[in-house]
């Protein structure tokens, strides 16, 4: 096999959803806005060897086109994080999810509407805001203006490339930014534990995201790490390893005394 066909079946994995059995709890990974499941990759294979059941979904419209992101809601992605918890419940006598930026969105919104379902949440970096100016003006950009330049790659270590759209979706965005207020608005229904690692520079999602995400939520349990050594994907940054063990004994902890 050449470098080049190795680059890109390397590059072609990262756009696929992953999925694996293991044992009776179950872990659904969500990927970030403009992303790919290779972001979260080296997490779920990190899952398995712990024995885990893992489902790591494709979100619509994402792992394609650009263009094709905008012809998708919050609601389509919503709905594939969704069928993942539901496929784990049907088996697994415990079912958490993580979620990385967006997908920190996504794991909220499910802890919001199935509290007796999900056991826990592992947060990095999740964004329920943005003090950018210019996204006020999204209703309207929508209409005139198909896409932005890229939010992808915010990453410290040097060499590592996140698997994304190297342009913004602006209907898509949309469709995010319409539902941050209803995550915000319910995050007191957010009742299971909660271990939310945020980077303290992250030049995508503002810190203040994560503080409003623990003032909001009802959680009695919660712990909170701050990343040091990476930018906003710190999935595939410096304090990957931290990320992964720091959920490994937060999922040992919340499921030992379950049924």
């Amino acid at each position: 096999m050449t470098d080049a066909t190795a680059d890109q079946a390397s590059a072609d994995q990262a756009k696929q959803a992953f999925s694996h059995d293991g044992n009776d709890v179950g872990v659904v990974l969500c990927h970030g806005f403009t992303g790919a499941p290779g972001s979260m990759r080296a997490w779920a294979d990190h899952l398995v060897a712990e024995g885990y059941s893992v489902r790591l979904p494709l979100l619509p419209g994402h792992g394609t086109r650009w263009q094709d992101a905008n012809r998708t809601t919050f609601d389509d992605w919503l709905g594939a994080v969704t069928a993942a918890v539901q496929d784990l419940a049907s088996t697994c006598r415990a079912v958490l999810v993580a979620g990385l930026s967006m997908g920190g969105t996504l794991a909220l919104r499910l802890a919001e509407l199935h509290p007796d379902t999900i056991a826990g949440l592992v947060l990095v970096n999740p964004s329920v805001t943005t003090l950018r100016k210019e996204a006020n003006l999204l209703p309207v950009l929508r209409y005139v203006l198909p896409m932005f330049p890229p939010i992808a790659g915010d990453i410290a270590k040097p060499g590592v490339v996140e698997p994304g759209y190297n342009r913004l979706p602006v209907k898509a965005m949309h469709s995010l930014w319409s539902a941050w207020p209803v995550v915000r608005r319910d995050l007191a229904k957010v009742t299971v534990p909660v271990l939310l690692l945020h980077s303290r520079v992250d030049h995508t999602v503002e810190p203040i995201n994560s503080q409003i995400v623990l003032d909001g939520i009802s959680s009695t349990d919660v712990t909170e790490i701050w990343l040091e050594n990476s930018y906003h994907v710190a999935t595939m940054d410096n304090d990957a390893e931290e990320i992964f063990t720091s959920s490994v004994e937060f999922i040992e902890k919340i499921t030992a005394g379950l049924p």
